[in-house]
């Protein structure tokens, strides 16, 4: 349900609150530009009691939450959600440029290529210190070291960073070094991960699962959200379909029609997508078009020797020439970088 206030004091606000709780509901408030309202969350059995509710002198109205993700979906909150990522902003009027390496391999290496997107104008910078592969005997990741090595090309920087947290054991030490927790393709839908996150400090980057629908994708998020933390990151990163061309197909209708259903931002990976480096530009550019709010793009300085995902990686010069030539799409999306 949500309860629309028609007072927007501080103690009618926490009454209603209370009342919310005593009836055994979670109550997340969501203060709007032209309203608040009061999201109950709970079982849907006893919503009727909810409905009470209106009779308070400072309800407006109480009305029913129709679709089946409640606090992500534009009912609960018609304005974009802006998440803020350390000194950088995902969302509103910013298109944000998150860029680096598929995996951390060395200092050196995560050093060079932070300081390579940043003079390109990347806001954040991606690395996985933890890397989830389809071979036990791939290579998977620095683990620990990785992280440190991240913190320390931040501080060289300045670029906050997103990296990908693989259970929930882990999430209190991804937490404790890395600006953003991204939860990746093979678990989106692993929902002691997603609780765990959600009970976290720090926003979520969630990308799409290989064969999830966008229904799912926003039901994921709403696990999320229902703990308690509000920064959600939609990802869109391609899904599996019968193609052999690329490596995933690109939904790019999935930008519109998720911009249409959530307040939360939605960003693209025209990397993992497309699987190769000449396909990510132009990607990139329809997701720009499409009115995604950025992109993810992993940058190599030497994509033939990677540890993980070579050929879908662009070289910096490659890199710093598609940061140029979205720049005029971006400003005709009426954003900026």
């Amino acid at each position: 349900m949500i309860i629309v206030m028609a007072s927007r004091k501080k103690e009618d606000v926490d009454h209603v609150v209370a009342k919310v709780e005593e009836l055994g509901y979670k109550a997340h408030l969501i203060v709007g530009v032209e309203r608040t309202v009061i999201a109950a969350v709970g079982d849907e059995r006893g919503k009727f009691r909810l409905q009470a509710l209106e009779s308070l002198p400072h309800v407006e109205k109480v009305v029913p939450i129709l679709k089946s993700f409640k606090l992500a979906g534009r009912e609960v909150k018609q304005e974009d959600t802006i998440v803020k990522v350390g000194s950088a902003r995902i969302g509103g009027k910013t298109f944000s440029v998150i860029a680096g390496p598929c995996s951390v391999e060395s200092r050196e290496q995560i050093t060079e290529i932070a300081r390579t997107v940043k003079e390109a104008g990347a806001k954040i910078l991606r690395g996985g210190a933890f890397k989830p592969r389809t071979s036990p005997y791939s290579f998977q990741g620095l683990e620990e070291e990785g992280l440190m090595l991240l913190e320390e090309a931040r501080e060289k920087t300045g670029l906050p960073f997103v990296t990908e947290v693989l259970t929930p054991e882990q999430v209190p030490l991804v937490e404790k070094h890395a600006d953003m927790l991204q939860v990746g393709a093979r678990n989106m839908q692993n929902f002691g991960l997603l609780k765990a996150v959600g009970r976290a400090k720090k926003p979520v980057f969630l990308k799409r699962g290989m064969m999830s629908t966008l229904n799912e994708l926003l039901m994921s998020a709403e696990y999320v959200l229902s703990e308690g933390n509000p920064n959600v990151v939609l990802c869109e990163r391609g899904i599996r379909t019968f193609e052999t061309e690329t490596r995933n197909t690109l939904d790019i209708s999935a930008v519109p029609v998720l911009k249409n259903l959530t307040h939360l931002p939605v960003i693209v990976d025209p990397s993992h997508a497309t699987g190769h480096w000449a396909l990510v530009g132009p990607m990139a550019k329809a997701a720009v078009v499409a009115g995604a709010d950025g992109v993810m793009i992993e940058v190599h300085n030497n994509p033939a020797e990677a540890f993980s995902d070579g050929p879908q990686s662009l070289k910096p010069e490659r890199f710093q020439q598609l940061m140029k030539e979205i720049v005029p799409l971006v400003k005709l999306a009426g954003k900026t970088i």
